[in-house]
Formats: structure tokens, C-alpha cells, sequence
């Protein structure tokens, strides 16, 4: 026979034990309101005014009545002019421009002749879903983008087909092929879910096994002890990203154009920004559940700021730069930077400095809360 006053006495006193717990009580209110602002606010699968250039060989009037209806469906931002091809190119690589527009010479001239000239479109294809929207939007303005001007006895010009021919031509991903875009990203993904919460349970683990002790009468350093409970994790890091690679060009047909060596010097850097992410975790959780949901709770942002899930330019502002401080997103870009698109250190120079940095401040972060831990 059940007893409602010792059942209530045990409810009772499992709400009390849930708020001493100040880091489960903190997840099961964060964790909500984290999803709520950043899927209600943050999260947008249909980016605008994504950065475009434009490579002008006519300067003529329909050429420029094309970029301003580009620039006023909203789905484009013409970021200005470039002199050259190579110069586009140089843009589309280092992923500061997502479309270049190739404006031909005597382009004005040959559609007033009704020779409807060819338009060239070159897209970074590595993420389709961050152009799809842009694309739909471009084939209507081939159709309607230079009504305005056809005019008196261009009139007849307006009517089927377009005046122009558009040519879209997918860069570094001709197919459009999503395995493209989320089988490299998935390395990064299981990287940062693995690293971070094996070595979020390293001290954590030792504290509650008693084994502590031990490592605190050792002539230790905290940072020999932080390297010693890292090193190994990077080696199984190693294995994950080799076993991902072998599968993305054997199963799925994912091209590795660039170096397989540097690629493994930045996933290396990558790793051990997420293993000391994770050793932090450990110093300042009191219990290994505390040390997971802790850990769920910096995996659940980085999937869905870092690029990997939703387009990065589709987010606003301010998620952008939180998403800038997770290692997630700049190993992104490395890692479908080198695998697509062929890119060099140069290219990578940037995200590879803001993962080393990330590291830095991390690692000091995770010593000087170990250095407590020690007290």
C-alpha cells in the first residue's frame, strides 16, 4: 500500500536535492532557454545579402541594371568591383565572397541586338543550402531584371525567352552535393563531442575514485598533468579523424584536394583546443555528471553556431561573433577549405591563428582552476 505522506516526504526531498544541485538545476532552465533564443532568434536556413563581387568587362547600362536588381532582391550584397578574374577567384577561395558575377564585354550592346549573351555566375558551392535561396532569386531576375530598360523598340525583347543567358557555375561543388558539406563537417563535430567529454571526466574521474591523492604527492606540474591527460586523447583523435577520411572518399566520394598533412596539422590544433576546453571542464565540475552535462551543455551552441547545421551567414550579428569563439567554426572552414577547395597555409592562416589563440586562453584557464583544485 502506497503512503502519500511518505511519497510527498520523497518528492519533497528530491526537490530540495535538485536545488542544492546548482549546475543540474542551471542545465534543466538553460538548456531550454538556450534552444528557445537561439532557434527563435539566431537560426535562419535562408541567408541574405550574402557578399557578392562583380567582374565588369562592359561597364554598360544593362550590366549595371542587372547588379542593381541583384543588390535590391535582398539576397545579394554587392561588396564592389573587382579588376580581374583572378582576383574573383582569389575572393571565392578565401570564402570572402560567396558569388562573383561575370559581366562580358559588350554585354549592354549584345542584348539590345538580341543575341542574348551568356552571364556567368560562379557560386561557393561547399555549403548548397546557403545559396539555395540566392539561386532561385537569380533565375527570376534573368527574366524580369532588366524590364526598366527594355523599352521602346526594345520592347519586344522583354518577352521569352530572357534577353540574356545565365550560366551558374558551381564552384567546388558541381553536383551540389550536401555529403560534401557535412562530411567534412561531421569530423569536426565528432571531434569536439568526443574530446571534450572524455577529458571533461579525466579529474573529475580521479577525484571521485580517490585516486587524486596520487597525483597531488607526485612531483608534478599542473601543466605535465594536463599534457599527460591529454596526449593520449590526441592520439585517439587522430584515429577518428583517419577513420572519417577514409570514409568520406571511399563511401561518399568526398574529393581531398589539398594536403593530407596540413589537414592534420589542423585538426591537431583543433584537438587540443577541445581536449583543454574539456580538461577545464573537469577542474571545475564536482561529480562526472556534472562534467557531461557541462560538456552537452558547450556542445549544443557549437553545432549550431559553428556552421555545421545552418549557414553562418544566415545568422545575425551578435551569434556570429559567439560563434567566432568556438573552435567549431574555424575548423569548419579549415577542414572543408582544404578538402574542397585546395587551400594552402596561407589560406588557412587566419582560422588556424584563432584556434591557437582559443587554445592559449583556454589552457591558462584550465591551470590556473587545476592550480585550485591542488589547494
Amino acid at each position: 500500500m502506497i503512503s502519500g505522506g511518505r511519497l510527498m516526504a520523497m518528492i519533497i526531498k528530491e526537490f530540495v536535492q535538485v536545488r542544492r544541485d546548482r549546475l543540474t538545476f542551471s542545465m534543466m532552465v538553460g538548456i531550454p532557454l538556450m534552444q528557445l533564443v537561439l532557434f527563435g532568434f539566431a537560426i535562419n536556413s535562408d541567408p541574405k545579402h550574402l557578399p557578392t563581387a562583380v567582374v565588369d568587362a562592359d561597364h554598360g547600362p544593362f550590366g549595371r541594371a542587372l547588379v542593381a536588381a541583384m543588390q535590391a532582391s535582398a539576397y545579394f550584397a554587392v561588396t564592389g568591383e573587382v579588376d580581374s578574374e583572378a582576383e574573383a577567384d582569389r575572393l571565392l577561395v578565401e570564402d570572402r565572397v560567396q558569388f562573383v558575377v561575370n559581366i562580358p564585354p559588350d554585354f549592354s550592346r549584345r542584348v539590345a541586338r538580341g543575341e542574348r549573351p551568356a552571364l556567368l555566375v560562379e557560386a561557393d558551392a561547399t555549403d548548397p543550402a546557403a545559396m539555395s535561396g540566392a539561386l532561385g532569386t537569380l533565375s527570376l531576375l534573368a527574366e524580369t531584371a532588366l524590364d526598366h530598360d527594355l523599352g521602346g523598340p526594345l520592347a519586344s525583347l522583354k518577352a521569352s525567352p530572357p534577353p540574356f543567358e545565365l550560366r551558374l557555375h558551381r564552384r567546388y561543388n558541381q553536383e551540389a552535393s550536401t555529403q560534401f558539406n557535412i562530411v567534412p563537417g561531421l569530423m569536426g563535430v565528432v571531434l569536439t563531442m568526443t574530446m571534450v567529454i572524455m577529458t571533461s571526466l579525466a579529474v573529475t574521474r580521479e577525484r571521485e575514485r580517490g585516486t587524486m591523492e596520487n597525483l597531488l604527492v607526485m612531483p608534478l606540474r599542473p601543466i605535465e598533468v594536463m599534457l599527460g591527460k591529454i596526449v593520449p586523447y590526441v592520439v585517439m583523435g587522430y584515429v577518428q579523424v583517419a577513420v572519417i577520411l577514409a570514409a568520406a572518399r571511399l563511401v561518399f566520394g568526398v574529393p581531398i584536394v589539398g594536403s593530407v598533412w596540413l589537414l592534420s596539422l589542423g585538426s591537431a590544433l583543433f584537438i587540443a583546443a577541445n581536449l583543454a576546453v574539456g580538461f577545464t571542464f573537469s577542474t571545475v565540475a564536482k561529480n562526472q555528471l556534472q562534467a557531461m552535462q557541462m560538456s552537452f551543455f558547450y556542445f549544443l551552441p557549437s553545432i549550431l553556431l559553428s556552421g555545421f547545421m545552418f549557414p553562418f551567414r544566415g545568422m545575425p550579428r551578435w551569434a556570429q561573433l559567439l560563434g567566432e569563439a568556438l573552435p567549431l567554426t574555424h575548423y569548419l572552414r579549415v577542414v572543408r577549405g582544404i578538402m574542397l577547395k585546395g587551400d594552402g597555409v596561407a589560406d588557412i592562416a587566419v582560422e588556424a591563428a584563432a584556434m591557437a589563440a582559443i587554445l592559449v586562453v583556454v589552457s591558462v584557464i584550465a591551470m590556473l582552476r587545476y592550480r585550485e583544485t591542488l589547494d
